[in-house]
Order: C-alpha cells, then structure tokens, then sequence
C-alpha cells in the first residue's frame, strides 16, 4: 500500500475528537496494514495497570499509564516544513526514485 505519511513527519488532526482536532505533533509509528498512525501527544488514552511480580523479584506498580492511541491516516494531513501549512501530497517520480511534494509551495518534502 501506499502510504504518504512517515515516521518523524508532523501532521496535524483534521477531524475526529474536538479536544485532538488541530493538535500538530510527530508521528512515532505508521500501521501499514492497519492504515493508521500514532502521533505525539494526541488521542491520549489512559490504561490501567495491575501490580504484577517478573520473575527476577522486582514488581511493576500500579497505576494508570497515559499512552498515544492510532488514529486512521485519513483523519490527519501532513504538514510542510517550508510553508507549515497542513496540505496535500503529490509524489513526482524521476530516475534518483520518488519524491513527496507539497501541493501549496512545490516544495520537496523529503
């Protein structure tokens, strides 16, 4: 599949829940298969832990951890660096391989 968006990309939530639409932050992991992608700071979701003893002895505490949750790649745009505006992506191919481009300013985004 073709995915636009990459590791390390900043990307800012264009729909989806009203607290998270508008954040902008770093994508840590992009789902292929799954079609989503995990952004910094954004769909914040709180598990909670159980005490469990590992097997050297020591213990995990208790407790409620905070993590980033996936969300689906269509509800994010990427954003240019140079124009730092949330835009649509063009791919131009030529003999050094592809290149993703951003569709306000031209710019080369790789």
């Amino acid at each position: 599949m073709n995915v636009k968006i990459r590791k390390g990309d900043t990307v800012e939530v264009i729909s989806g829940n009203f607290e998270d639409k508008g954040k902008r932050g770093e994508v840590i992991t992009v789902q292929v298969d799954d079609r989503r992608v995990v952004v910094q700071g954004v769909n914040i979701l709180t598990k909670h832990q159980k005490q469990t003893q590992t097997s050297q002895g020591r213990s995990v505490s208790p407790g409620r951890i905070k993590l980033e949750g996936p969300l689906h790649i269509s509800n994010v745009m990427l954003v240019c660096p140079k124009c730092s505006k949330a835009t649509r992506v063009a791919v131009s191919r030529d003999e050094t391989g592809a290149h993703r481009i951003c569709k306000h300013c031209q710019a080369l985004i790789d």
